[in-house]
């Protein structure tokens, strides 16, 4: 990860907190025509001072050597947002975010689908429930969240291509923190495209943060004899919150608790155990194969957990990678699976699509059937702690986590959030701990099979 850049404290009023704005448009913000709109009232209130209003610069900050980092305040505490909302009016769409201190904040536009991001260093967010677009401005939804350590994101998913104004920044007044401001206004597809894509400096930023996560993975001894590695990946994380349980339960909490205690159980088995992610950050996809792959895993276990329109749907599943065929069903997942990095914000220039057809050879299609092995001897031990999904338990599908050619590896739907029983039992510690040991139990019985040679 890129040091956070250090900002001297007399540079805090000079430029109203060194919000710094990537917009490729050159658009400013100005008052809507809404009186309802508060900021609207302000500007329209004093018009001529709205020039006046400090801007964010088109490029992140140069160093400024030691002092106050962009991301922080004088203790060193990272900045609060305190809260965000969306303004639809007739000729806009207004996003305004308040936050309690300076931040070096960017925002640029992607394609496929079409999307604003908004990235800043890392910060708490503290907006309870941000109220959700009507769905017939510019603005379909929006989320946030870590995107890595040390970097948060806001993505905003648009029903339209828009051009998004330079930010208007205003300093704290009225009880208000600090406000950014962006305007968001209809344009044709052609100029959203043109002008969409990664700033280059952030491009190379997410470039050395992979290259660092690639070293991080680097096993610290090297292997005991006889000592295998299992790599545990909690699905989703940080900005990607995954599916929202009936009960309110995100999918990103419930797989990051039961990683954290199939870790625990696994190494007190003796087992070594990396997790791709052991606290709430975004992780991408390619990046969590990279992971198992460069620890030479034994096998590699993605948690996760599913939803259905049909909320009578119940039950856990495993899933394994196929090799081109899957049901209706199983399809269906891997879209929504796969789709992790898009709903982040990831430069996917560089990657081949995830969705791509994968071509299997011999070598991969030995480890696809240690996977299944495994799948099957997992869903034995399950069977005695939790529901099962009554039609099919283990399914295949072409999912971007489980590519490694070398690495066997499933992922496991723990039970269905869009189901008020699956939900509500995954939401308890006794229910977590029953399953953890369950999978615990597999991966004995898996290894004990393979060092006996008796895997069919």
């Amino acid at each position: 990860m890129v040091p956070a850049v250090r900002i001297k404290p007399f540079y805090i009023s000079a430029i109203a907190g060194f919000l710094a704005v990537f917009a490729g448009t050159g658009a400013l913000a100005q008052p809507a025509g809404g009186t309802d709109d508060p900021i609207a009232r302000m500007l329209q209130s004093a018009p001529g001072s709205a020039p006046n209003l400090p801007l964010a610069p088109a490029k992140a900050p140069p160093s400024q050597g030691a002092g106050l980092a962009p991301g922080g305040n004088v203790q060193g505490s990272q900045p609060i947002v305190l809260s965000a909302r969306i303004g639809e009016h007739a000729d806009r769409t207004r996003f305004v975010i308040e936050l309690s201190d300076p931040v070096n904040l960017r925002a640029f536009t992607l394609t496929n689908p079409d999307r604003v991001v908004v990235d800043m260093p890392e910060v708490q967010w503290r907006v309870g429930a941000p109220p959700r677009p009507s769905g017939f401005g510019s603005v379909k939804s929006y989320r946030y969240g870590v995107f890595r350590k040390g970097n948060s994101r806001m993505v905003i998913d648009l029903s339209r291509p828009v051009t998004v104004s330079d930010p208007l920044v205003i300093p704290p007044s009225n009880g208000f923190g600090y406000r950014v401001v962006i305007d968001l206004f209809p344009t044709q597809q052609g100029k959203f495209n043109v002008n969409a894509g990664w700033p280059a400096d952030l491009k190379a930023r997410e470039t050395n943060a992979e290259q660092l996560a690639a070293l991080a993975a680097e096993p610290e001894a090297p292997r005991v004899t006889g000592h295998k590695v299992v790599v545990i990946d909690p699905g989703h994380g940080g900005i990607d919150s995954g599916t929202d349980g009936v009960n309110g339960l995100m999918e990103k909490d419930l797989v990051l608790a039961e990683g954290l205690k199939l870790a625990a159980v696994l190494k007190e088995r003796g087992y070594i155990v990396h997790m791709t992610r052991d606290s709430d950050v975004f992780i991408p996809l390619p990046e969590r194969v990279a992971i198992a792959r460069k620890l030479k895993a034994d096998l590699m276990i993605s948690l996760h957990a599913d939803s259905n329109p049909d909320t009578q749907v119940s039950g856990l599943s495993i899933y394994t990678l196929n090799d081109g065929r899957s049901d209706r069903e199983a399809a269906g997942l891997a879209r929504r699976e796969n789709q992790s990095d898009i709903i982040a914000g990831v430069d996917l220039s560089r990657e081949d699509s995830p969705v791509a057809p994968i071509l299997i050879d011999l070598a991969q299609r030995d480890t696809i059937n240690r996977s299944s092995r495994f799948a099957e001897t997992a869903l034995g031990q399950l069977h005695s702690v939790t529901d099962i999904l009554a039609r099919t338990p283990h399914r295949a599908a072409s999912l971007a986590v489980l590519v490694a050619p070398d690495v066997p590896a499933v992922l496991i739907e723990l039970g269905y959030l869009s189901n008020e029983s699956d939900a509500a039992q995954m939401n308890t510690q006794a229910w977590r701990q029953k399953v953890a040991d369950a999978i615990a139990r597999a991966v004995d019985r898996n290894f004990s099979a393979s060092a006996a040679g008796t895997l069919p």
